[in-house]
Order: C-alpha cells, then sequence, then structure tokens
C-alpha cells in the first residue's frame, strides 16, 4: 500500500509531507513589507503591490513613511517605527495608508522586529485590508453563531465522512452528544439509521457536487426507542475558494410532528375509506352469515391481520338476545373467520358454526357483559389464555406472534348481538383508541345489519310456518280433470306470504279454480291470504257464479289490512264442456288445446279485491278433452329486468313444447321462468280436461 493509499488526502499526519494550502489567506490579500533600521523597504510581496498599488520595483529602496503614509501622520508613524525597533514589543492596528492612486485606505497592521545572524534589526509588516477583514470576521462570527444557535442540525463531514463538527441543535435531534459524533464514520455514530442510503447520497454529492435537498428521514433514537422520528437532511459539498473540496456539510430539520400529522391524516383518510368500503359492502343480503362475512372481510387487512365474528347463540334462533351476568358465562356461535395471509392464529379462532361457551374472565365475554370495547395493547403470555378459546389455542396465538387484541361488542338498537375480535399479528402497530373507535362504528354498522337480517329471518319463517300450515293439505282429485300444481316462496324475507291457489269441489260435478295474490308482504300478507282463501272455500260450497263470488270477496277484501288482492275464480264444468272465469285484476290464464298453439285468454281484467263497488264479468270459455288450462300468479313472469309481454312470450314458447306430464310441466315452467333471487312468491296451477265420467 503506497502512502497515498495508506494516508487519504484530508488525513495526511504532520511530518508526512506537504498538504494543499487553504484559501482563507487568500481571501484577506495578507500582504508582507519589510524594512530595514532606517526604515527603507527591503522586501516586497506580490499581495502588497496589490494592496498598495506599487510594484516592486517602485517600492524596493526606498522609505515607506514618505511613500506609504498620508503626510499628517508621518511623524506618528516615525514614532511608532522607533518603539518597534527599539525591541518594545509589536504594534497592531488600523492604520490610514496612501494608495499609488492617491486614495487613503485603512489597513490592519501587524508589525514587529526582527533579527538576522548579525544582529541587525528589521521591521515586519503584515498588513491586509480593513474592509476586507471586517467582512469575513462579520461573516464567521455569523456562521458561528448560527451554527451554535439555530434550530436546524448541522454538520461538517470530512471527505472520509467523518464527523469534524456539529452543533447542540444536531446533539439535540440525534439524542447523541458532540464528542460522539466528532471523529466517528457516519455508519458508526449514526448507526439507528438506514446509514447505507446515507452514505450514498453523500458519496453522490461529494463526487457531483450538486446538493441533495430535503432528503425524507425515518428511524428511532436512543431518547426516542420507540416511536418513530423523521427528518428532512440537506447535503451540500465544501469546497475553498479554489475549489478544492474540503468535504460536506448537513443540514437537518425536524419535521416529526408534520409527520405525524400526515400521517395521521393519511390515516383518516383511510378510515373513511374502511367506513365508506363497509356501508357499501356490508349488509348487501338479509342473511346472517353473509353479513358477518362481509364484516370481517372488509376489516382485513385494512384494520386487523385476523378478524372473527360471534354471536350469541340466541340471536340465530329468532330469540331475544340473552342477559348475561356480569359474572356468568356466554355461549357464542361463530359467524365469520378472516386473515390476511397464512398464519396458525387462524386454527385459534372457534371454526365457523361452531358453539362455544366462555367463562366471565375471557375478554370476549367481558366485551358482551360491559358492552363495551375491550382493548389489550401489547398482549402478554397472561393475556393469551383470556383471549383464546384454550390452551392449544393460546399457543398458537404465541406461535404466530399476536402482539395487540381488541374485542368489539355488536349492539344494535340497544341490544349486545356478539362481538367482533380483532388481532394484530404482522402489522406491527398495537391497537389504540383511535383503532378502537373505528371497529366500534364498524361493529355498530353491522350489527344493525345482522339484526335486520335476524328480525327478517324470523318473520320470513312465521309467513312460511302459515302459510304452509294454511297450505298443507294436497286438493281432492277433481272431476273429469288432473291437476299439477306448485308454491314457492319468495326468497327474499320480507316478501313471503300473499299468493295462493285452490281446488274446490262444487255440487254437480263441477271444479273451482282459484289463483290469487294479496297485495304486500310478510305475516299479514300470510293472513289477509288465509282469510280471502277460507272465504273463498265458503262461497264455492254455496255453487255461486265466479262473478258473485268476487264480488263478495271484495266486501269482504275492504276490512282487511292488507286490504287489496288480486284473484282469479273459475268453474269448470264437465257435462257443458265450459268454463266461467271471472278476473280481480289478475293477469289471464293460458289455454293449450291439442294441435293448437298456446292461447292467452283476453277476459276483462276487472279492479282488484278491495277497491269496493266495482262490477266484475264473467266469460265463459270452452274447455274439452285433452284441454289445459294454466293458472298462475305474477312471479312466475314478472321481472325486474325484462317486459311483461317478453316474458309472457317465454310461457306461450314453453306450454307450446311437446305434451308432458303436469308434473314434470309444473317443474320445467319453475326452472325455467324462476331465478334463486327471486324477491315474490309464485303460485302455480295446471289443469287438463280428462274424460267425463257417466
Amino acid at each position: 500500500m503506497g502512502a497515498t493509499d495508506a494516508f487519504p488526502e484530508s488525513a495526511v499526519p504532520v511530518g508526512a509531507g506537504p498538504s494543499q494550502p487553504g484559501g482563507l489567506l487568500d481571501v484577506l490579500g495578507v500582504a508582507a513589507v519589510m524594512l530595514d533600521a532606517k526604515g527603507r523597504i527591503t522586501l516586497w510581496s506580490p499581495q502588497a503591490e496589490e494592496l498598495f498599488g506599487w510594484t516592486a520595483e517602485e517600492a524596493l529602496g526606498r522609505y515607506a513613511a514618505p511613500l506609504l503614509v498620508p503626510p499628517e501622520h508621518v511623524d506618528l508613524v516615525l514614532q511608532l517605527f522607533s518603539e518597534v525597533m527599539a525591541g518594545s514589543g509589536s504594534w497592531a492596528g488600523v492604520f490610514p495608508v496612501q494608495h499609488k492612486d492617491g486614495s487613503v485606505r485603512l489597513v490592519e497592521f501587524r508589525n514587529m522586529r526582527l533579527l538576522d545572524e548579525r544582529g541587525e534589526s528589521y521591521a515586519l509588516g503584515i498588513a491586509t485590508d480593513q474592509a476586507v477583514l471586517r467582512r469575513v470576521e462579520r461573516d464567521l462570527a455569523l456562521s458561528v453563531r448560527l451554527v451554535a444557535q439555530s434550530p436546524i442540525g448541522l454538520a461538517v463531514l470530512d471527505t472520509d465522512l467523518r464527523f469534524v463538527m456539529v452543533n447542540p441543535a444536531l446533539e439535540r435531534l440525534n439524542d447523541l452528544p458532540a464528542e460522539q459524533h466528532v471523529g466517528r464514520h457516519v455508519r458508526e455514530a449514526l448507526s439507528f439509521l438506514d446509514t447505507d442510503v446515507i452514505v450514498e447520497r453523500m458519496g453522490e454529492v461529494l463526487a457531483t457536487g450538486r446538493p441533495l435537498i430535503d432528503q425524507f428521514t425515518l428511524g428511532r433514537t436512543a431518547g426516542h426507542p420507540d416511536t418513530d422520528q423523521a427528518w428532512t437532511v440537506s447535503y451540500y459539498r465544501l469546497e475553498d475558494p479554489n475549489g478544492r473540496v474540503l468535504g460536506l456539510a448537513t443540514s437537518v430539520v425536524d419535521v416529526t410532528e408534520q409527520h405525524r400529522a400526515a400521517t395521521e391524516a393519511a390515516r383518516a383518510r383511510r378510515r373513511l375509506a374502511v367506513i365508506a368500503d363497509a356501508s357499501a359492502t356490508v349488509g348487501t343480503t338479509l342473511d346472517v352469515h353473509q353479513t358477518a362475512r362481509e364484516l370481517a372481510d372488509v376489516i382485513v387487512p385494512e384494520l386487523a391481520d385476523l378478524a372473527a365474528v360471534d354471536v350469541l347463540d340466541t340471536v340465530l334462533d329468532g330469540r331475544r338476545p340473552a342477559t348475561v351476568g356480569r359474572h356468568g358465562a356466554a355461549r357464542f356461535r361463530a359467524l365469520a373467520v378472516s386473515t390476511s395471509g397464512e398464519t396458525p392464529a387462524v386454527r385459534a379462532a372457534d371454526p365457523t358454526g361452531e358453539l362455544a361457551s366462555y367463562g366471565a374472565d375471557r375478554l370476549i365475554t367481558r366485551a358482551v357483559t360491559e358492552a363495551r370495547p375491550v382493548l389489550v395493547s401489547r398482549v402478554g403470555a397472561g393475556d393469551l389464555p383470556r383471549i383464546a378459546a384454550d390452551g392449544k389455542g393460546a399457543e398458537l396465538l404465541r406461535a404466530a406472534g399476536l402482539h395487540s387484541y381488541l374485542a368489539v361488542p355488536l349492539i344494535a338498537r340497544g341490544e349486545v348481538l356478539g362481538t367482533l375480535s380483532l388481532y394484530r399479528i404482522g402489522n406491527e402497530v398495537p391497537f389504540d383508541d383511535d383503532d378502537a373507535v373505528l371497529a366500534v362504528e364498524l361493529a355498530a354498522r353491522a350489527a344493525v345489519c345482522i339484526d335486520n337480517a335476524r328480525s327478517y329471518q324470523s318473520e320470513r319463517r312465521t309467513a312460511l310456518t302459515l302459510q304452509r300450515h294454511l297450505m298443507n293439505h294436497r286438493p281432492l282429485q277433481p272431476t273429469a280433470m288432473e291437476i299439477g300444481f306448485r308454491y314457492q316462496p319468495a326468497q327474499a324475507a320480507s316478501e313471503v306470504g300473499g299468493d295462493w291457489f285452490d281446488v274446490i269441489p262444487v255440487a254437480g260435478d263441477k271444479t273451482a279454480l282459484v289463483v290469487g295474490d294479496v297485495m304486500g308482504s310478510g305475516i299479514n300478507a300470510a293472513a289477509t291470504m288465509g282469510q280471502l282463501r277460507t272465504t273463498t272455500r265458503a262461497l264455492a260450497d254455496l255453487d255461486l257464479e265466479p262473478d258473485e263470488v268476487l264480488r263478495h270477496l271484495d266486501h269482504i277484501a275492504g276490512g282487511l289490512d292488507p286490504a287489496f288482492a288480486t284473484c282469479l275464480y273459475a268453474v269448470h264444468d264437465p257435462h257443458r264442456e265450459e268454463c266461467r272465469i271471472a278476473v280481480a285484476g289478475h293477469l289471464p290464464p293460458v289455454v293449450v288445446r291439442p294441435g293448437r298453439p298456446p292461447e292467452l285468454l283476453d277476459l276483462p281484467t276487472g279492479a282488484p279485491l278491495g277497491v269496493g263497488g266495482v262490477p266484475f264479468e264473467q266469460t265463459t270459455v270452452p274447455l274439452r278433452e285433452g284441454d289445459q288450462v294454466v293458472l298462475y300468479t305474477d312471479g312466475l313472469i314478472e321481472t325486474r329486468d325484462q317486459p311483461i309481454d317478453v316474458r309472457l312470450d317465454v310461457l306461450l314458447g314453453l306450454l307450446a313444447e311437446p305434451e308432458r306430464p303436469l308434473e314434470e310441466l309444473c317443474d320445467r315452467l319453475l326452472s325455467v321462468l324462476r331465478h334463486g333471487n327471486d324477491h315474490d312468491d309464485v303460485a302455480l296451477l295446471v289443469a287438463r280436461i280428462g274424460r267425463r265420467g257417466d
């Protein structure tokens, strides 16, 4: 290794060789002049020529006083010269000097006596322009005060990236005293930061001379080991007037508060986005399980790495949530679990659908009994048994790295329905109060959706039970007629209830065919349907004409709630081979005759039952052996995306297919015309005219 390799230019030791000169003396333009004992000029530097205007040829050998001193100051100068030459010491001060061009300038002098080997005396004068000197002094004083008192951290580093100087502000920012900076390399002094990036930036500035301004840096100092500190750092290359690279200067501004404010603003925006997302995606159906899955999915991974939704077991069977005593256990059923990635923690959560009972010491139970969030910002070993289902679950959570937990009650209309449990594993930031506020907001929105779904499902069960009770018998096989029928409830819980059909024997071998649809839905609609159906059977037993039956039903419907219903009442007489039909606002039937296209009967529509005072018209339609008549409610053909005429054409097309058994025909019509998410009931009745008996 050569000498230049062992000792970089900026660190050459004393005696190893000359280093490059600094530029400060060049800035000051220090001039040197030597006088003999009689005051004649014997030496004259180039700087003296620049300062005083006289060349060496013009100045050497001449007496200095008359050449450089204004006449009025000559005596004083001679006196000071005599004192210096007499050995009384040096003299320093500011003195007016006469320039060659006749102007007078103030010059800062340092004068001293010199002795040569023969004992002869000389006077050495060192001088510089006072204005230049004062400017440099002011700049230096300003720099020193700025560096010492600036709230901005400042440092100077040599070309080897070792600290040469740091100001008090940087000591405070780095939580590191000056003596632990100076002489140490950046990597050593700032080990708490990403020094690879810092060294790369510094090297770039040293190499190119282009400054880097406001470089964002994040780290944790010894004084703040648990919280991130943020700085903007600028780097500048230092050069002397001759362009020689001296090192590097850095300025550091603490922007921790601004960074935290920006982080909080971004966090607030994310929270609003989560709430907006929850508003759009949670509660899209009236299904408790689906709503729970939607809640868990919207929370992961934005708020938690793992989310579990559990409800009290009384919620799903339609009962009011049980009141859990402060010292009692609570029974939960797991509805949904969502995770952001593969983690053993998911196996610690209760499997979806399972029922579990937890004691009062469990955090999930506390959230229910106290009806408030339970937050464990930093999970310790003693917390795991109160979070996990059992010892195995606690071990899984520990292995997964669970470090923060939050349990939030699901509260709707003042009732606690269950809990939302949140786990942080990969996300290193612990849950805080702001997270709890957001979780409570999301849980409240979801709880209302879950409660609505629970109520609708309960109403659906009640309506279906009532409707099935009213329509649980198979009609008797009528005379000279084969029948097929279907009833299919709506998929939406709130829209079950109003459709019905009936086949009623009438005196004289006649058969009444009835189909109707109560306007509205739910339990009330099912109850109204039951009353109208019962009344219709009673009226049919009186062997009244169809228009008379509808007139009586219209009067009865006016006193019911809901009061309106559509209805089609037809009486088939096998002896006359005809069918008398009256319609109250209902869709017309379809007649299918062998060898002919299906026909949508053109009948007087009439007003719905319950309008009151509107007469009904009766139409007679011939029906012979082999003919079919198809009665249905609007749930079979009406949809939200197609016109009813198009749907009626589809129905006619299906009925034009080759003849098949009535049970198969009913299934065929429902499979093509109905969809899994239809929002209306459907009643379908198909009658095929058979041979008349004797």
